[in-house]
This record gives structure tokens, C-alpha cells and sequence, in this order.
């Protein structure tokens, strides 16, 4: 088993003032310190990091140097999955382990993308798509397709979606390094204004993410260290599933390779979806995460708003998703999302969550997704030790 050890995590947002260089130490120094350990101790770094021409540095790994001068001469990869590649990281540095290549690893992810106009970075994020189809339509306008074809099945759905977007405001105001940390009324995330207009229909600008700076960072250790640290989160089960690029070929409302990456993630883990008190799910967009509900098995196709209306998924709720204020109110720093997604979870299960706290929460779901549902990542998280 691999287990998570410590962490750090910085504030998510538009930080002028902080450099990719300088977002990658703090988070970095943060998790080491967290776990107690020094760069001496490190055996390898992982880094994910989209990039897609958003910064100048586009060979960041080595950047990690610069926490700690034991880290000099370690091994630096750096990984990219599209908006998973900070899972991309996690599952590389968990394997290195696995494998007896390492028996500690830092991972870190990490992206500054607010310093660019929102058009190139709507560019940038649209390389995630088949080009050879779909280039020149944006994420929103893909995730659009899923929305519209959602509607057309089960009837317009929009007030549901404002229900997500509130919900996971709500949340962020018990997280201080959201991004956004501020309740957004239901009724304003229904109606299309000036100031939430209608982005892609049916999608409006409270549908979407966050375009924001960050990064997040774990060390991960070999259980023969578990006596060895003062915390410990074991990832029970973690599977990757990938689906096919081209939209045209799959069947929007199947969200077929989320599914399967929850579902075997649940087989490995012996568990079902009962099981689980806390979940981390990737609401690049509102339609995402009610399209995750149903990969879930929370609800059968169509019936996921009913989950909204019972407060099922809300703080208190039987399964709070997005504690954290997901992607739609703590922010979307792409390479850093899949990395704060296992830390968040892995704060819960150890009760170190604070105002955000779902309380008796000993096990989690990471969801982690690269584009439209392609390259899919799921982790069940519990508690261990601390």
C-alpha cells in the first residue's frame, strides 16, 4: 500500500505577485514540513502541470529544486493529462513506489493562468480537445453538447445546475484558500444578466470554473514507513480509465469513462458507493458533476437533481460532494487540481479538515477528469493514522 503522508496547499486565486517558481517551493516546502521530512529523504519528484503555452516555463520540474537543497540530483518528471494531470502525477509517483523505485515521493502540481486574457487561456484549455473535430470549440462549448443533450433527454435541468453552482459557493466559504470565497444565491445562478451571461447555451458563466493560480503538493511513503510518520492516509484503490477523444464517437449521457474508473475504483476498495462520507468530484462544469453523480451510482440516469432536492450531496448531507467549493468556487489551476483534490479528501478522512469537516468522515472519493470525460481518475482515500 501507499500512503499519503503530508501535504501543502496554496491559496488559490489570481496571485500577481507569485511566479510558477514561487507557487512550487511554497506548496512543496509546505508538504514536506507537513510530513517531517527533508529533500534528503525524497527519492523522487512528480510534477503535473498543463502548460499548453499558458507560462514561459515549460519545463518546470526542476523548479522543485529550489525547496530544498536534498532534492538536488533526485529525479523530476513532469506529467500532463489535460486537466487530470495532477492525478497524472499521484498514480506515476504511487507506482514508482509500488515498484520498489521509491519509498518516498513528492508530488506536486501546479499552473499560473491568470495573467493571460481569458481568450488564450479559452485556446489553451480547447487543445484538450480532438482537434481533427472539434478545434475552435471551447470546453464550455463542449460541455454544452452534454448539457443539451441531457435537457433533451430529461427535460431542462437548469435550476438543478444553479442548485451545484450555490451549493459548492457555499462550501467555499469554509475553505480560506479558495478562490472564491463567497455564497452565490440559487436564483442568481438560474437567470441569465448582465452579470452572469450565458456563456454556451445552455451553460451560463456560473456554470463554469474558475480560471485561476495555484498548487497543491503531497508526499507519499512505502507502508513499511507508516511507523515512521505521524499521519497517514492510505489510497485503498486508485484507477485510471481513458476514453476515446473524438465527442462524436461516444454516447454523451453514458459518461462512460468516469464510470468505470468510479466503479472498479469501488470493486478494489471492496466498498460500494454507500460506503463512502465525503467525495471530491471534477466540476469543470455544473453538467460535470451532475453527469458524476450518476457515475457515482448516487442516482439513475436523469434523477440526479433529486440528490439537490434532498440535500443528499450537500454539507451535512449523506454524501457531501465538493466540500472544498470544487472547481466552480475554490478554483481550477489545472495542474494542480487532481494534487488539492487527494489532499482535501485526505484532510477529511483525517478529521483535519476544519470549518469545512464533514464530521466522522474516515473514507473518500477522488474523481479527477482530463477533458470530456477522457482520461479519468479515481481514488478511494481512508484513514490510516492520525
Amino acid at each position: 500500500m501507499v500512503y499519503i503522508a503530508g501535504w501543502g496547499h496554496t491559496k488559490f486565486g489570481k496571485l500577481t505577485d507569485q511566479t510558477l517558481e514561487d507557487l512550487v517551493i511554497e506548496a512543496g516546502a509546505e508538504a514536506l514540513a507537513d510530513a517531517g521530512i527533508t529533500g534528503t529523504d525524497v527519492d523522487g519528484i512528480w510534477m503535473g502541470h498543463f502548460n499548453a503555452g499558458m507560462v514561459p516555463d515549460g519545463f518546470p520540474s526542476s523548479l522543485a529544486m529550489g525547496i530544498d537543497p536534498g532534492l538536488r540530483y533526485k529525479p523530476a518528471t513532469r506529467l500532463e493529462n489535460a486537466c487530470a494531470s495532477g492525478s497524472a502525477a499521484v498514480f506515476a509517483a504511487r507506482l514508482a513506489i509500488l515498484a520498489g523505485e521509491a519509498r518516498v515521493a513528492l508530488v506536486i502540481g501546479v499552473e499560473k493562468m491568470t495573467h493571460l486574457p481569458g481568450a488564450d487561456v479559452t485556446a489553451a484549455l480547447g487543445h484538450a480537445s480532438y482537434q481533427k473535430e472539434e478545434a475552435g470549440t471551447s470546453f464550455p462549448g463542449i460541455f454544452a453538447h452534454f448539457a443539451q443533450a441531457y435537457f433533451d433527454k430529461y427535460g431542462d435541468h437548469s435550476q438543478a445546475l444553479a442548485r451545484i453552482a450555490a451549493k459548492n459557493h457555499g462550501n467555499s466559504v469554509n475553505n480560506p484558500l479558495a478562490h472564491l470565497q463567497k455564497p452565490m444565491d440559487e436564483a442568481f445562478c438560474a437567470t441569465v444578466s448582465d452579470r452572469n451571461p450565458m456563456i454556451a447555451a445552455p451553460l451560463k458563466k456560473t456554470d463554469c470554473s474558475l480560471v485561476s493560480d495555484g498548487a497543491a503538493a503531497l508526499v507519499l511513503v512505502a507502508d513499511d514507513l507508516l511507523g515512521d510518520v505521524a499521519k497517514a492516509v492510505k489510497i485503498r484503490a486508485a484507477v485510471q480509465v481513458n476514453d476515446v477523444l473524438p465527442l462524436s464517437q461516444r454516447d454523451l449521457l453514458a459518461f462512460e469513462g468516469p464510470r468505470r474508473a468510479i466503479h472498479t475504483a469501488y470493486e478494489r476498495a471492496g466498498i460500494t458507493v454507500n460506503d463512502l462520507d465525503v467525495a471530491e468530484v471534477h466540476d469543470c462544469f455544473t453538467i460535470a458533476e451532475l453527469l458524476i453523480y450518476e457515475s457515482m451510482g448516487l442516482a439513475a440516469h436523469g434523477h440526479a437533481a433529486e440528490l439537490l432536492e434532498g440535500g443528499v450531496v450537500h454539507a451535512g448531507g449523506r454524501l457531501p460532494v465538493n466540500l472544498s467549493g470544487g472547481l466552480k468556487a475554490k478554483g481550477h489551476p489545472v495542474g494542480a487540481t487532481g494534487v488539492s483534490m487527494h489532499a482535501m479528501v485526505a484532510r477529511q478522512v483525517l478529521g483535519q479538515a476544519g470549518a469545512m469537516q464533514q464530521p466522522g468522515a474516515e473514507l473518500g472519493l477522488v474523481f479527477n477528469m482530463g477533458g470530456s470525460g477522457v482520461a479519468n481518475y479515481a481514488s478511494i482515500l481512508e484513514r490510516a493514522k492520525g
